[in-house]
């Protein structure tokens, strides 16, 4: 490793990316970050490479779009050694498009839900209903069919 670039301490690393000393440590144990050790008296500190920074950035950034960290590391450093395939990556981006949709389909279903037991509590306390009766309410197999009348619409 060159001795002309200025390693960073964890509290500088934490600060200049905008994060936690615990998620830096956590990377570095999962091979994410560049680091290295170095002992000054009877201490041993861990000095971090500059480029870490936007390792940081990067793996937050995969993270939002949802890569789990294990799937981010090979690509991360292949990335850095310039010898990531364009063919995996569109693979694996391909693979997250098709889980985001599945998630967003869901969603729909969920927020279908939600909305219509909302518009039955709102229209049942128009009706000037104090509490909820069981007799009031739909029975699971009701739900359920709703649930699908609602899903095989989209």
């Amino acid at each position: 490793m060159n001795s002309d670039i200025h390693y960073l301490l964890i509290g500088q690393l934490a600060r200049a990316a905008n994060t936690t000393k615990d998620t830096i440590r956590h990377y570095d144990e999962l091979g994410l970050l560049k680091s290295r050790k170095r002992q000054a008296g009877s201490r041993l500190y861990t000095e971090y490479h500059p480029e870490c920074i936007e390792r940081i950035e990067l793996i937050k950034g995969a993270q939002t779009i949802g890569f789990k960290l294990n799937e981010i590391k090979n690509g991360l450093n292949d990335y850095y050694d310039g010898t990531l395939d364009i063919d995996e990556q569109i693979q694996a981006i391909s693979a997250k498009l098709e889980q985001a949709k599945r998630q967003q389909l869901t969603l729909t279903t969920v927020i279908g839900q939600l909305n219509e037991r909302l518009i039955r509590l709102k229209q049942m306390k128009s009706d000037n209903y104090q509490m909820i009766r069981r007799s009031d309410c739909p029975s699971p197999s009701e739900i359920n069919a709703s649930i699908h009348k609602t899903s095989s619409k989209k």
